[in-house]
């Protein structure tokens, strides 16, 4: 009979006892750095950016070629265009240009307009004066200059006062429809304008024969005081008009923008013509 003897556990082992402790700071920020380096890695490419690789061999001549090409494109974002943004909405203001050559009647017709429609009228010339006599006025001396000599005040002093007039009227609760007299007088006035003030709605353009409008003018300077109601400036006003403003009136022509009205007529006649024109474009938004 054989007798099995119990298997026992052994209590000993040939191999050492492991006699390591907690991992040593060193290896934990390794650790700890492979595995942010991983987090971020991930992260990124997520976000749709390219996981970074070993930049690979470029030649010297590919190298000046890449600093050539980053050169261009950054002198490109320098000259690129910056597009002006209007200080209003063509929704929300409305500006209808009132041109016509001197003494065509653009300030009176104007008036009646105002009354009937509720626009605010805004005179360039008149702002222009306001300013010139205005104390302390940095731009008094050249404005005068440039009125007595029957030229064309710089455009970036006339659309500053246009600009800051319809602030103050629109924050005065006067209204958002302007009448805006005697400007844009040249082209580039007309573009700027509506590159940073806002589009204007169309032109109002009254045609008068010359020798008409320079009775008004001169019947007008008997009592107006204005420097520029007198034979020589007259004269200078009417070949500025023809020269500089007839290509204005040409530029909003081609875009259907002008409404033209005769005023060889007397002023009652010529105001049935301007209602007529303004019925029809704004009888729905007549202030009650």
């Amino acid at each position: 009979m054989v007798i099995r003897k119990p298997l026992t556990q052994r209590l000993y082992s040939t191999v050492p006892p492991n006699k390591s402790g907690p991992p040593s700071v060193p290896a934990m920020l390794a650790v700890a750095s492979m595995g942010f380096a991983a987090y971020y890695t991930l992260v990124k490419s997520r976000e749709g950016e390219p996981m970074h690789r070993r930049k690979e061999f470029i030649t010297p001549q590919q190298e000046e070629s890449f600093k050539k090409k980053r050169s261009a494109d950054r002198e490109d974002k320098v000259n690129e265009p910056v597009v002006p943004v209007p200080a209003f909405s063509a929704d929300d203001v409305t500006v209808v240009f009132v041109l016509g050559g001197p003494g065509s009647g653009k300030g009176t017709q104007s008036e009646n307009l105002t009354k009937d429609y509720g626009f605010v009228h805004l005179s360039a010339g008149d702002l222009l004066r306001a300013e010139q006599k205005r104390e302390g006025s940095k731009y008094g001396e050249l404005i005068n200059h440039y009125i007595r000599e029957g030229l064309i005040v710089p455009m970036e002093v006339t659309i500053a006062l246009l600009e800051q007039a319809m602030k103050e009227a629109m924050a005065e609760g006067k209204g958002s429809r302007f009448l805006i007299d005697g400007f844009p007088r040249k082209l580039d006035q007309a573009i700027k304008f509506e590159e940073v003030v806002v589009p204007s709605k169309f032109v109002l353009y009254f045609e008068c024969p010359e020798e008409v409008m320079l009775r008004r003018l001169l019947k007008r300077g008997e009592s107006s005081g204005r420097v520029d109601d007198n034979i020589e400036s007259i004269r200078k006003r009417f070949v500025t008009f023809i020269e500089t403003s007839m290509p204005v009136i040409d530029k909003f022509e081609k875009e259907n923008k002008v409404k033209k009205v005769s005023c060889d007529q007397p002023v009652e006649d010529v105001y049935k013509h301007v209602k007529n024109i303004f019925d029809e474009l704004f009888s729905q938004k007549k202030l009650e």
